[in-house]
């Protein structure tokens, strides 16, 4: 077996903690707040609307990164107006994958999160909007803080799950080495093209760093479990 090419190695593994990172902070934020408007109202159409933002848990990530390429792509309407913002098309980019990360996260991070706001006693809630807390603070000083180890498993759930995105990164940021190579696909083409060393350097990095966000996870749960 070879010696690793440390030049070669870090690259994708930095890009990939930073796509990781980011996109499961947006994906919590938006998780956070479409989760608690979700468990706090009921209207017509809230089950089919749940089930179109949890369809990316179970449609084939390329599938995923085909739509998003549609939506996205130089010759959509949105894809022409952020073009014309930014002065260069979202897709092959590095938001590209942090855009396929959040879509494929977002549901692990919503369903997540509508749990531990469900399990929120609303008494607590009722008792703070009696003494004259708007809703903002309820959420603020009550709920999430309830909360807060759902949140925490929610962080984690989502980094994990962006981390090893594989098909719609591909799909829509493709494998540029330096740009858009993660992880996953710098473990593919590692494989492709026969350089086992790299694949297994890879391969234990992203081992290493799931296994760390799992235990982590457990741990959040067992802790909740022992109160």
């Amino acid at each position: 077996m070879n010696a690793i090419d440390w030049s070669v190695f870090w690259p994708p593994v930095r890009l990939s903690l930073q796509v990781a990172l980011l996109s499961s902070v947006i994906a919590v934020v938006v998780g956070v707040a479409v989760a608690w408007k979700m468990s706090r109202t009921t209207f017509r159409g809230k089950v089919f609307l749940e089930t179109i933002l949890m369809l990316p848990l179970v449609l084939p990530p390329t599938v995923v990164g085909f739509l998003l390429l549609i939506i996205l792509g130089r010759r959509s309407l949105l894809g022409r107006w952020i073009e014309t913002i930014f002065s260069a098309p979202v897709i092959f980019s590095w938001w590209a994958a942090v855009i396929a990360s959040v879509v494929v996260a977002f549901p692990l991070v919503y369903q997540t999160m509508k749990s531990g706001f469900n399990g929120v006693d609303r008494d607590l809630e009722d008792a703070g909007r009696s003494i004259g807390a708007g809703e903002w603070q309820v959420f603020r000083y009550i709920t999430l803080p309830m909360a807060a180890r759902a949140l925490m498993t929610a962080f984690i759930l989502g980094f994990a799950r962006a981390l090893g995105e594989f098909g719609a990164t591909l799909m829509i940021a493709g494998n540029i080495p330096g740009k858009t190579q993660t992880v996953p696909t710098a473990i593919y083409v590692a494989v492709d093209s026969g350089n086992q060393t790299m694949a297994w350097a890879w391969t234990i990095s992203i081992v290493i760093i799931s296994f760390l966000m799992l235990l982590m996870t457990r741990q959040q749960r067992d802790s909740k479990a022992s109160f």
